[in-house]
This record gives structure tokens, sequence and C-alpha cells, in this order.
């Protein structure tokens, strides 16, 4: 498992005095206000900041960092990734998963014939969808939903499926 996890993208400022805007990976954006410091991932180097601040506009999370005062400074983050310690992170709930920890995981049906390696997962908003790609680079659409995703075993890089009909 990775240390570190994405939590989002800096894509621009905001004012004058140091503040930048984020387009949030995670699906809980309060999540922000409960870490103290991020690190911030630029051209494969990481820097440790503490926030000092944490807003919303529209669909995204606000930040001012300690240290950084004016829009000179903010600007040189932007297009920077967000980026927190997975031990800094609460204990997710039974059943819950980091994407980042699906990703590159192998699936199998429920008749142990492998389907392929997930690729991606998106929200369509009622539920995630796992991109599953064979091969051969033909990918398969899998919602994340009960009846269809019956286990997933992170140790074993392994998620079983039932292909319901119709997928």
């Amino acid at each position: 498992m990775e240390k570190f996890l994405e939590l989002g993208q800096i894509v621009n400022t905001k004012g004058l005095k140091g503040e930048v805007k984020v387009n949030s990976f995670s699906e809980d954006s309060t999540r922000f206000e409960r870490i103290k410091k991020i690190f911030l991932k630029k051209k494969n180097e990481l820097k440790e900041y503490e926030i000092q601040k944490v807003g919303y506009s529209k669909n995204q999370v606000i930040l001012k960092f300690k240290g950084i005062d004016t829009i000179e400074q903010a600007e040189t983050l932007r297009n920077t990734y967000i980026l927190v310690d997975r031990d800094s992170l609460e204990k997710l709930p039974e059943g819950v998963y980091y994407i980042a920890d699906l990703i590159g995981l192998e699936v199998y049906t429920q008749e142990n014939i492998l389907i392929g390696k997930v690729e991606d997962i998106f929200s369509t908003g009622s539920n995630d969808v796992y991109v599953v790609k064979d091969e051969e680079g033909k990918e398969k659409l899998l919602p994340g939903i009960d009846e269809v995703i019956k286990q997933i075993d992170i140790e074993n890089k392994k998620i079983i499926v039932n292909l319901i009909e119709g997928l």
C-alpha cells in the first residue's frame, strides 16, 4: 500500500493573502479540517506544509498554509498535488477503501476466471463504477454495488465479482 494518498490538486489562488483553491479528490471534503499537515508534490518532490485555515467555495476547498502569505507565494503552488500520510488519516469503516488501494487489483468472477485489473474508479453519484481492463486492453465497467462486488481482498490484491446479466 502507498504511504501517501492524494487528497486533491491546487488549481488556482484566491485573493491576495496566500489562499489556494483545491479540487478535492476525497468524498468528504471536510477531511481537510481534521488534517494538520499535508505534503505538496511537484515534480516528484514532496514538501510539508501546515494547514492554517480551511474554507469552501462552490465545489472547491480553500486552504491557507502557514508561511504562504502572498498571492505570489500561493501562485508557486498552482498545479501541485496534495498528499497526506496514510497514518495521519482516520480509520475507514469496514467495507470502505481508498481508491488508491483498489487500483491495480485483479478482478475475478466467482468461478475464479480472471476478468482483468482495476484501471480506474469513478463516481456516478448513485454508486462507484470500477473500470476493469483485460490483457487485450478491453474495458469492462462494473457498478460498485453489493450485487456485483462480492469480495475485496486488499492483502491478496484480488476482487471477486458476480457478473449479473447485462455486464
